[in-house]
């Protein structure tokens, strides 16, 4: 009878039991990680309700005194990281034209370096903060003789624009569209090694730049790829291989530039480069003595004891 009471009788069976959902206020909260440095989209964030007991001042309430629009959040830049589900606070976010916006909005390791520009080389005012442009050095190269050397050459390519002028962000019109301004200041975003070599074509001659396509990033990633520069580890989930092709697309390079002198624009331009005056009297010199060889004709070297003495034979 034991035994059948312990064969017969059935487990206990465990019920689930759902979650308390949170009756509180809703606050907003970011629907993914969003690291330092971020720029802030509408689907970034959402309200949802919160514990009312855990609700802090620093959070944005929805229906409360102050709640922000998501979409006016959006352009904004992440100061501090945010988890994905963690509530949003006043301070985690920093807005163009604030203090500190631009420090944020620089990726790690890069640096912010402001380029003047003259209108001509501005493309015409059609570049906007968040486009990527290249950046060409033109100048003259003096010559002792001769008219100068002009060439232009690449210097940077994949540069992303902070800021134009002093805004973060395009001027909008009242219908809401962009609107095309000149600008004399642009504000890009390079490493350390290229903000020291455009500080320094500053100096040497005037720099402009061309915009790039957005398809330009795409083509160059795949030739990255394709060469094996860019490998992807063994195992990364879709998520990890977006970020690394996302980082490699975005990354500034000073390497494979070009360059067009004035000769390839005009026959009347030079298009070698100018010998300098070291260079040339190396050469007069060097022409001098094989001309002098061959004035004196051949020689023949004697040898007396640890003396060495050079016989020149007279020609007949």
């Amino acid at each position: 009878m034991a035994r059948s009471m312990l064969t017969g009788a059935s487990a206990p069976q465990a019920k689930a039991v759902a979650a308390p959902v949170p009756t509180g206020p809703k606050v907003l909260v970011a629907t993914r990680a969003l690291p330092v440095g971020t720029l802030i989209t509408a689907e970034a964030l959402r309200y949802q309700p919160w514990p009312e007991e855990l609700v802090e001042e620093a959070y944005f309430i929805e229906g409360g005194e102050g709640q922000p629009d998501i979409e006016k959040l959006a352009g904004t830049v992440v100061r501090t990281p945010i988890t994905a589900g963690q509530p949003v606070t006043k301070g985690s976010l920093v807005a163009p034209g604030d203090r500190g916006f631009l420090a944020a909005a620089l990726s790690p390791g890069m640096r912010a370096v402001a380029i003047p520009m003259r209108i001509t080389a501005g493309v015409a005012g059609f570049v906007f903060p968040g486009d990527r442009v290249d950046l060409f050095l033109t100048q003259n190269v003096s010559v002792e003789e001769g008219q100068p050397l002009k060439v232009s050459e690449t210097i940077v390519r994949n540069v992303r624009i902070l800021a134009t002028d002093q805004r973060a962000q395009p001027t909008l019109d009242e219908n809401g569209n962009t609107q095309v301004r000149n600008f004399k200041m642009v504000t890009v975003e390079v490493t350390p090694r290229m903000a020291e070599k455009i500080t320094v074509a500053q100096s040497i001659g005037t720099i402009s730049m061309s915009l790039r396509a957005l398809a330009d990033n795409a083509a160059e990633l795949e030739q990255a790829l394709a060469s094996g520069s860019v490998k992807i580890p063994e195992g990364a989930t879709p998520e990890e291989e977006q970020r690394i092709l996302a980082s490699v697309a975005a990354r500034p390079t000073d390497s494979g530039g070009t360059f067009s002198t004035g000769g390839s624009v005009s026959r009347f331009q030079r298009s070698d480069a100018p010998k300098t005056k070291l260079e040339g009297d190396v050469k007069k010199a060097m022409e001098a003595k094989v001309v002098e060889k061959v004035i004196k004709g051949p020689v023949v070297r004697v040898s007396r004891g640890a003396t060495t003495e050079e016989v020149q034979l007279e020609r007949r």
